[in-house]
C-alpha cells in the first residue's frame, strides 16, 4: 500500500545493470535498504557525510511513497585499523570505537541525518556472523584453512557482476591478500584467528574476529531479509565490499539476487584527489561544524548529482550558505512559525522537487525547483498565494532535510568562536543605535553600525524594525 504523498514513479541509477530502472520493491508494504556506514578508528571525514545525506534523502522519499520502509545503516567496530589506532593511542580497542562511533552518530544528526530504523554494528552480531560461515562451509562455498575461514571465489558463477571486472583485475590493484593458505588468490577471509591482545570471539575455528565482508551479509540478514530492494555506499565499495558481500549472501542462501537494486555516491574530492583518511588530505565534519551550520554542508553535499565526484571547496560552502539565505530570507519576509519539520506527513509535496528526486535522486534540479518557488514568494503581492507558496518551499525543503529552523535563528547563526559577539551584545548595540538615531545623533548610529559590520553582522532596517544576520 502506497502513502499519496507521491506517486511519481521513482528511477534509479542500477549500479548492477548500469542504467536507470523504474524501483519497484519486492514487497510495497516492507520497503529495505541497507546502507554501509564508516569504520569507526578516527574522526570521520565530510566524505562520510555524503552517502548518510544522499541516502537520508532517499529514505525520505520513498518513505512518501510507501507505507513501510526499514532503513539499516551499519557501523563496524571491529577492524584491523581500529586495533591499530587503540594501539597507538594506548586505550581499550572498544573504548575508542565507542567514541568515533557516537562522534560519527553526533556529526550526521548535525547534518539534519535522520537516524536510521536500524544501526547495527558488528560486534553486536558475532553469533549471526558465525551461523553465516557455518551456511557457506555447509553448501560447500567456503573452508577453513589454519584457523581461517575463506570464501572460495570460484564457487560462486556471478562472482564480478558487480563490478565488471576481470578475474585478473580483481588481484591487481585490489585489496587482495595474497596468503599460503589460500586455495585461490581472489579467496577472502571470512574468519581470521585472534591474537590475545586484539578483540577475539570463540567460534568452531577457534578464538577469532570476522572479516570485513561477512559482518554486513549477517546484518543486513538479520534485519532485512535475504533478499533486499536497495544496497547503497561509496562508490569506492563496489569492489571488493560489495562484490564480496553480495557472493556471501547470494551463496548462503541460494539466491539469485542479494540486492535489487546497487547505489553508489560518488567521492568528494579536495584538490586533485580523493579524499581519504589514508592520504590525509581530508576535512573532518567535526573541524567543518566550527565553521559552518549544519545545514550549509548538508546543502554543499546535495548541490552535485550524487553518483557524480564533487570538488570540496570554500566556493562550494559560501555558495551553499547564499543559496540557504536567499530561501531563507524568502520565508523571512512572509509570517509565519512553520519550518520543514512540520511536513514530515504532508499530503502533497511541489510537483518540480518531486519529480527531479525522482529521476535518481537530481538533488541539484530539486534544489532549483526550490530557488523557483521562493522568486514566486519575492514576486508575489497576493498574501494567500504567498503563504501557499511557503508551505510549498517547507515541504519540499523536508524531502531535501533543509530549512528546519525558523529565519531568524538561521540568520543569527553561531559565532564561530569566543571573541564573537553574542546574541545579547548584537541585540543591545541595536536598541543603542535606535536610541541614537531617535536622539538624531547619527553619528553614533554610523559608528555602532560599522561595529557591528566589522564583526561580521549585517543590519536591515525595515518597517517592522531592524533585523540582523551574522555574514
Amino acid at each position: 500500500m502506497t502513502t499519496n504523498a507521491v506517486t511519481t514513479p521513482l528511477k534509479l541509477h542500477n549500479t548492477a545493470t548500469g542504467r536507470k530502472e523504474t524501483f519497484a520493491p519486492a514487497d510495497p508494504n516492507r520497503v529495505t535498504m541497507y546502507v554501509c556506514g564508516p569504520t569507526v578508528y578516527n574522526y570521520v571525514h565530510i566524505g562520510n557525510g555524503r552517502p548518510a545525506v544522499v541516502f537520508d534523502v532517499l529514505v525520505r522519499l520513498l518513505r512518501a511513497m510507501y507505507a513501510g520502509v526499514v532503513y539499516a545503516r551499519n557501523i563496524t567496530d571491529v577492524d584491523d585499523k581500529i586495533n591499530k589506532a587503540a594501539a597507538e593511542l594506548g586505550e581499550p580497542i572498544q573504548t575508542l570505537a565507542d567514541r568515533y562511533a557516537k562522534t560519527y552518530e553526533d556529526d550526521v544528526e548535525a547534518l539534519w541525518v535522520r537516524p536510521p530504523d536500524v544501526a547495527p554494528r558488528a560486534t553486536h552480531h558475532i553469533e549471526e556472523i558465525i551461523a553465516l560461515i557455518e551456511r557457506l562451509i555447509d553448501a560447500g562455498h567456503a573452508y577453513e584453512a589454519e584457523g581461517h575461514v575463506l570464501f572460495s571465489v570460484s564457487t560462486d558463477a556471478k562472482y564480478g557482476f558487480l563490478s565488471r571486472r576481470s578475474l585478473e583485475d580483481m588481484i591487481d590493484g585490489a585489496r587482495v591478500e595474497v596468503a599460503p593458505y589460500k586455495r585461490d588468490a581472489k579467496d577472502f577471509v571470512l574468519w581470521k584467528p585472534s591474537a590475545d591482545d586484539l578483540p577475539g570471539w570463540e567460534s568452531p575455528w577457534g578464538r577469532g574476529r570476522p572479516g570485513w565482508h561477512i559482518e554486513c551479509s549477517a546484518m543486513s540478514y538479520k534485519h532485512l531479509g535475504e533478499t533486499i530492494d536497495i544496497h547503497g555506499g561509496g562508490s569506492d565499495l563496489v569492489f571488493p565490499h560489495h562484490e564480496n558481500e553480495s557472493a556471501q549472501s547470494r551463496c548462503a542462501f541460494n539466491r539469485e539476487t542479494f540486492a535489487r537494486y546497487w547505489l553508489h555516491n560518488g567521492m568528494l574530492t579536495l584538490g586533485q584527489e580523493k579524499m581519504s583518511k589514508s592520504v590525509g588530505n581530508i576535512e573532518t565534519i567535526v573541524d567543518l561544524r566550527k565553521r559552518h551550520s549544519g545545514e550549509a554542508l548538508r546543502y554543499a553535499l546535495l548541490s552535485g548529482q550524487y553518483r557524480s565526484s564533487l570538488a570540496w571547496t570554500e566556493d562550494l560552502l559560501n555558495q551553499a550558505k547564499a543559496s540557504l539565505d536567499r530561501l531563507y530570507q524568502a520565508l523571512r519576509e512572509v509570517p509565519g512559525t512553520e519550518t520543514a519539520l512540520d511536513f514530515e506527513h504532508a499530503e502533497h509535496y511541489p510537483e518540480a522537487v518531486v519529480e527531479a528526486l525522482c529521476d535518481d535522486l537530481n538533488t541539484p534540479v530539486a534544489l532549483a525547483a526550490l530557488h523557483a518557488i521562493a522568486g514566486e514568494m519575492n514576486r508575489s503581492e497576493d498574501d494567500e498565494q504567498r503563504q501557499t507558496l511557503r508551505r510549498q518551499l517547507l515541504a519540499g525543503g523536508w524531502l531535501l532535510g533543509i530549512l528546519n529552523i525558523d529565519p531568524e535563528s538561521h540568520f543569527r547563526g553561531v559565532a564561530e568562536d569566543s571573541d564573537g559577539l553574542s546574541d545579547d551584545a548584537i541585540d543591545a548595540l541595536i536598541a543603542e543605535r535606535n536610541q541614537a538615531r531617535g536622539d538624531r545623533n547619527f553619528a553614533r548610529a554610523d559608528a555602532i553600525r560599522d561595529e557591528l559590520t566589522a564583526a561580521g553582522i549585517e543590519l536591515e532596517d525595515t518597517r517592522e524594525g531592524t533585523r540582523w544576520k551574522r555574514t
